[in-house]
Order: C-alpha cells, then structure tokens, then sequence
C-alpha cells in the first residue's frame, strides 16, 4: 500500500494558521482506490500525542469528502483536516462517529468549524447518550489525559441518526451501516464502503490492542467480530491498530472469547474473579504484548464474571 508523502507543516497551512500547540501531521495510507486512513499510536492518550489514539479515515466521493472517527479532540481533527489537504481540496460534506467515546468522535469541532454545513451521523442512542452528559464527561476525560492539551475541545454532537441497515449515497459512494447490539458500547455502528470492499469496525474490533469493555458485552462483541468477517471485504480498518484483510480480526475475535470461556469455567468451579485471574492469564498469552494487556485484562476478567453471571439467570 502506498504512503501519501507527508509535506511540511507550513506548507500545509490554509485558511487558518496552525499554532505551536497543535498535533504534528501523521502520515496518510491509502487503502483503496478512494478511500484513506490514518493510523494511530497504540498508547495511551497522553500530553504528548494530545489524546490522538484512533485511526481516523476518509473517502474521496466526486465532490467532497466523507470522513471517519475524526479523533479525541478539535487538535487531532485539525490535523486529520490538515492531511486530507495534501490529497484533495474538495469540501467535507459528511461526518460519521462509529460510536460514544470521545477518542473517536471529539475531533467533529474540526469539521463543523471549517464546513459549517457538514452532516455529522452516528447511531441514535450514540446521539441520546452524547445529549443526556457524556460528551462532556469526554471533553474533561481526554483534558485530564493530556494534561490539558487538548483544551480548547468542545463536544459536537452529531446531528443525523443512522440506523442498522441503511444505505447512504452519499456523491455516488454507498455506504452500508450495520448497527451490531451489544456490543462494544451499545451505540456502535460498522461502516462498509461497498464500492470501495472496505469495513471501517469502530471499537468491535481492535488489533495490537485491548480496550476498555465498561459498556460493552464480551459475547455480543464477539459476535459483531463474525458479523465482519462475514462481510469478506478486501480491507478492515480496526478501531485502533493496523489495518488489514478479515485476518486481523479474528485475534481479537478470539481474546473475547476465552476470556468469556475461561471466566466461566473458573466461576463455576466457585472462583471469585481475583483468584481466577491467574488461570485466565494463562490462557491469553497470545495478547501479553498487546497494549493495554496489563491495564485491561483485570478490569476485563471482572467484567466477564457479571456478563457471565447474568446470563446464568
């Protein structure tokens, strides 16, 4: 896959100058023939990266631009804005956020600000959520993360739903949306580029990378994870981690499923979750090196025993 050669940041200046506290460009891969990503760290959000973590996209249509996930904070969306420049200049015309937490869909205030007439999208319970408190919880999350850097950051809520299903046409591209239940959020969508045979999977499914499962379901995303494959795209791009063919998601596929299994077997042998953790380890040895291992999989054996549980009534 092609790199797009990165410019200086002051040749990429327009309209608006960039000041000493905005994020340094990342590079652009071009995944498909109109469709692009930008890969983000696997760390922590942090001062130094101001909060940038995910892997925001964008699809060239014939007149404008759809983009993906536009980042945690109005500093990565500049930049995202500042990168789509140095390969195309047409206008954006729509937003779509995959889902609730702010690393994803923070950088809307970019987009708004720059294309006051952008339509930003989402999954309706991802709006209803946004409205009733949290995306202000975000704002505060991601400023305590970066020790202020990305301050400045104000919540742009998206203002069109869209549904599991649906087809937008937007400028000539399709774009399918499959809205998985319980999975990563409860307010997921998956965007398929059908043209293009590229599936944008949001949280449900990351690579090289745990996340944070505190809304989520192990089974349910489990399940969003074979819903994907099943697509048989040419190309997945992971909510974070790099992107690939169907092959990266099934590590992550499988993770949520022994620690569901292994979580299980151990509570019925009467384990509460501190002691089973070792022998749930054990097992996901495959996922030591994985970011966030070592932050998440206590959280997340924790977690499974009250999955677990429920379901046993």
């Amino acid at each position: 896959m092609k790199l797009v050669p990165i410019l200086t940041l002051a040749a990429l200046l327009f309209s608006t100058s960039i000041s000493a506290t905005e994020l340094e460009p990342f590079p652009v891969q071009k995944i498909a023939n109109n469709t692009y990503v930008i890969h983000g760290p696997l760390e922590q959000p942090n001062k130094t990266n101001k909060g940038f973590m995910n892997n925001p996209g964008f699809v060239v249509t014939k007149t404008g631009v759809v983009v993906i996930d536009p980042g945690s904070s109005v500093q990565v969306g500049r930049m995202l804005l500042t990168q789509i420049r140095t390969v195309t200049k047409k206008p954006v015309t729509h937003v779509l956020n995959t889902h609730i937490h702010g690393d994803h869909w923070l950088g809307n205030q970019a987009f708004s600000e720059a294309f006051p007439q952008v339509v930003i999208m989402a999954h309706p319970d991802m709006i209803r959520r946004a409205k009733a408190g949290e995306a202000e919880q975000w704002v505060s999350i991601m400023s305590k993360a970066t020790e202020g850097e990305s301050d400045g950051t104000r919540a742009v809520i998206p203002n069109k739903a869209i549904t599991d299903k649906q087809i937008l046409k937007i400028d000539g591209v399709q774009f399918r949306i499959h809205a998985p239940k319980k999975a990563h959020s409860f307010t997921d969508i998956m965007i398929e580029v059908i043209e293009e045979s590229v599936v944008f999977l949001g949280d449900n499914v990351l690579y090289k990378r745990l996340p944070r499962m505190g809304d989520g379901t192990f089974k349910g995303n489990a399940t969003a994870c074979q819903l994907a494959i099943d697509l048989n795209a040419k190309m997945y791009v992971p909510g974070h981690g790099p992107s690939g063919d169907k092959n990266i998601i099934t590590p992550f596929m499988n993770y949520l499923k022994i620690i569901y299994r292994e979580v299980g077997k151990n509570y019925e042998a009467g384990m509460t979750d501190f002691e089973m953790k070792p022998n749930v380890i054990a097992k996901l040895q495959d996922y030591v090196n994985w970011s966030g291992f070592k932050q998440q999989v206590g959280k997340h054996i924790s977690l499974a025993v009250l999955e677990y549980e429920a379901d046993s009534f």
